[in-house]
């Protein structure tokens, strides 16, 4: 069991948001890490602004949780970006929509 912090979300709202998360995974061989810990992850730095690698070793890898992130945050035919769709559903609360707009332009890490 790994430590807590404020910016993790339930069990219970992952479960909602996981079918979105589903739909983006190309199904080429079992996923050996917990999608809760990378969302948790990816809430960390958005809710905290640290850098990637400043995340703690609870979660996932910083490059293994930023992958995840770049490839969540593509918008597609003008669809919303995957990010955008999770945060919405969990009424995320937070300045993470500039954050993650200037991360896509500019290429930031």
């Amino acid at each position: 069991m790994r430590k807590t912090y404020p910016s993790d979300i339930t069990r219970e709202q992952f479960e909602t948001i996981r079918p979105i998360l589903e739909l983006v995974r190309k199904k080429t061989k079992p996923r050996t890490i917990d999608l809760y810990d990378v969302v948790c992850g990816v809430l960390y730095v958005l809710k905290t602004g640290c850098q990637w690698r400043a995340l703690p070793h609870e979660y996932p890898t910083c490059s293994t949780t930023y992958a995840y992130f770049q490839k969540w945050s593509e918008e597609k035919e003008g669809k919303e970006s995957v990010i955008g769709q999770i945060l919405k559903k969990i009424s995320w609360r937070g300045a993470t929509v500039q954050w993650t707009d200037r991360a896509n332009k500019h290429g930031h890490r």
